[in-house]
């Protein structure tokens, strides 16, 4: 089974449903997959950089950790074709994908109900996980010198469009 569509998740969820049981072992996510973000911080980390260029979100919601990564690695590639990525730009992911997001999985075929309709809440087992953003938060960061600038604002248009929901790119 494939990933589901990330429009299920878009939506920034409220308090989740939060199992309890009986039995204190059962109230923990075991077996939850790992972020599929590799690195939270490329370039040079040490170079002092005079300009700083930041992504953030329009509106508050649930960012997959596989859209993190392919956003990290379309502004990644571009900054190290045109930078070089020992010395003149840093590059960080800022929030973390902590939710997991879960999954019951239901028959889907005709007739299904008859043999099988759920539950009410059902716990699911986990399929991945989410950072929950806010309103104008900072998702990625580019921090260059005041010539490069441009390329900041390229790398993080490409990123851009990795993004579940409307984004902008501004020069801090």
């Amino acid at each position: 089974m494939g990933d589901r569509p990330a429009s299920i998740y878009r939506e920034k969820p409220g308090q989740p449903y939060t199992r309890r049981s009986q039995k204190k072992n059962d109230n923990f996510i075991s077996g939850a997959p790992a972020p599929r973000v590799t690195q939270y911080q490329m370039g040079a980390k040490d170079e002092e950089f005079n300009a700083s260029v930041v992504l953030t979100v329009e509106k508050g919601c649930g960012i997959r950790s596989e859209a993190l990564e392919s956003g990290r690695i379309a502004a990644n590639s571009y900054l190290s074709k045109v930078l070089d990525p020992e010395e003149e730009y840093f590059l960080e992911i800022l929030p973390y994908p902590h939710h997991v997001l879960r999954y019951h999985p239901l028959a889907g075929i005709a007739q299904a109900d008859r043999y099988y309709e759920g539950m009410r809440k059902p716990f699911g087992r986990p399929i991945g996980r989410a950072a929950l953003v806010d309103d104008n938060q900072v998702v990625y960061r580019v921090k260059v010198d005041q010539e490069d600038i441009q390329d900041a604002k390229k790398a993080l248009e490409r990123s851009k469009h990795k993004m579940p929901v409307k984004c902008r790119v501004r020069v801090e």
